[in-house]
């Protein structure tokens, strides 16, 4: 840990211990610079392997985003995946919803000067995520645990698929039983990232408090819960992190 993070982690002791006391949670702006810190994060994890591998996990999908077609990034944060195959992609469009318009504005304002006109963002709460086939490939970054209704959002993605359409969700490896992580390289880790953000934002929020480590399993049955027939899981052997959902649905004879 980096000595400009340890006055941050002093400041959130207390409102920590009134969430342990209370059973609440806390909103994402008590966190002193997240976005700052998940953006780091997301640019070792998802965009150094963005086009060499991540993407290739989707069969096809190279040569569509070449083609051209509409994705969108549920959860977007600083959107530093979406700019990348903005840049890559010229013929497709790029979408990226957050709930906190201050996570991409830095990003927003960095495209507009370097005139990519093909990506976008817009803040969203995405407990309300309707729009009906509308996306050919969504993707999530360590997103979904964190929101209010994580059901309603992947119930909108599903429905937001157009036919042929892809969705991929990056999530924390491990299982939903705590038994199961006993032998995790990183489980204290994990839980202990848990216990300090993903499950107080969630609550406070209103939301259910899936934290960190709800688990491939739990993830697999609400994924099947929102229609997705097809579920397929990869794990890059570098990184002990995540975890990569690859989900279609038979509607419309997905890959």
């Amino acid at each position: 840990m980096t000595a400009r993070f340890i006055p941050l982690m002093a400041r959130m002791e207390g409102p920590i211990m009134n969430c342990f006391r209370s059973g609440g949670g806390l909103p994402y702006d008590d966190y002193p610079c997240f976005h700052e810190v998940m953006a780091e994060d997301s640019f070792q994890t998802v965009v150094c392997a963005l086009f060499d591998t991540i993407i290739p996990m989707v069969p096809g999908l190279e040569a569509r985003l070449e083609q051209g077609i509409r994705v969108l990034d549920a959860g977007c944060g600083r959107g530093l995946a979406l700019v990348e195959m903005a840049r890559r992609f010229p013929n497709s469009e790029f979408i990226g919803y957050d709930l906190c318009p201050d996570a991409f504005e830095p990003t927003l304002r960095r495209s507009r000067e370097e005139g990519l006109d093909n990506v976008h963002f817009e803040a969203r709460d995405l407990r309300d995520f309707d729009e009906p086939e509308r996306f050919d490939f969504i993707a999530s970054f360590d997103a979904v645990h964190d929101q209010a209704d994580p059901q309603a959002l992947l119930d909108g993605i599903a429905r937001a698929l157009r036919p042929g359409g892809v969705y991929l969700m990056q999530d924390i490896a491990g299982s939903s039983h705590l038994e199961n992580n006993l032998d995790h390289p990183l489980g204290p880790l994990l839980y202990a990232i848990s216990c300090m953000h993903c499950t107080p934002v969630s609550l406070g929020q209103g939301g259910p408090g899936l934290g960190t480590m709800w688990g491939e399993e739990l993830a697999r049955s609400m994924l099947g819960a929102a229609g997705f027939t097809s579920i397929r899981t990869h794990k890059l052997e570098h990184d002990p992190f995540n975890v990569y959902f690859i989900a279609t649905h038979d509607r419309d004879g997905g890959q």
